[in-house]
């Protein structure tokens, strides 16, 4: 008989042991841990072992996940409590940016905000945006999460940075948009280069109207930003970031044109 053979009628008899069960004593195997040789019931009790520690190992990353999202989900409902308690819809772009800032600890965070109402033409928030910008905005169907690659919009991130008094929501809608290597807008919308933010990882969440198609054009750009190349990485959950961005989105429609 072959092992195939062997393998095969012991599947097939698996009374086969509790028949023979002096053989379980004489079985001698090779020892994965030493030279030594063991019993068949010793290496069955290792290989035991070692499923309970894979087990155990694997509860453990469970109850780190499960109390990692509760974590969150608290943060999350402690920041929609902020926004949706903030009355002045010219403080509203201001108070989604600094509390994501400070109850998420994101390092970066700002937005900006296009065809608004006229009566917000000229406030920060609404300062001029770049069609490639509007169009990176539209193309967006979920949260982007990744390296800073020197986007446009990171550029409002870097003059926030730059100028502490400065509105950061308008210096750094695209809080965590570019690599180390940034550019910085000017107020005209110029470009111009800017090096050393230190903003390595990004992640930029469309803004669009909630009760709109999912395909209908955005109205702004959410963007946090963080110097640690994997806070915002491509292979990350985007659950939480995507509530955050509907709800600021749905905060934010009070800027729009009726």
């Amino acid at each position: 008989m072959n092992d195939r053979e062997v393998a095969d009628y012991l599947l097939a008899n698996p009374d086969f042991f509790t028949e023979h069960a002096e053989l379980l004593a004489t079985i001698r195997l090779g020892n994965p841990h030493g030279k030594a040789a063991v019993s068949l019931q010793e290496r069955q009790m290792e290989m035991l072992r070692d499923k309970n520690k894979l087990l155990e190992r694997r509860l453990a990353e469970l109850l780190r996940y499960g109390h990692e999202n509760d974590s969150i989900a608290a943060k999350f409902n402690r920041w929609t409590t902020r926004v949706i308690s903030e009355r002045d819809p010219y403080a509203l772009p201001r108070t989604i940016a600094d509390n994501l800032r400070d109850v998420f600890d994101v390092p970066h965070a700002a937005l900006r905000v296009w065809d608004v109402a006229e009566q917000y033409a000229q406030a920060d928030f609404a300062r001029h945006t770049g069609e490639e910008v509007r169009i990176f905005a539209n193309s967006l169907a979920a949260p982007y999460c990744g390296a800073n690659t020197g986007f446009e919009a990171a550029q409002w991130l870097a003059s926030a940075a730059a100028a502490p008094g400065a509105a950061a929501v308008t210096a750094s809608p695209l809080a965590d948009a570019g690599p180390a290597r940034m550019e910085a807008a000017g107020n005209d919308g110029t470009v111009a280069a800017a090096s050393g933010t230190g903003i390595e990882s990004i992640a930029i969440l469309a803004l669009r109207d909630p009760q709109a198609d999912a395909a209908a054009p955005a109205f702004g750009l959410l963007v946090m930003g963080s110097p640690d190349p994997r806070r915002f990485h491509e292979g990350m959950a985007t659950d939480f970031l995507s509530q955050i961005g509907a709800l600021a989105s749905a905060a934010l429609t009070r800027l729009l044109p009726r």
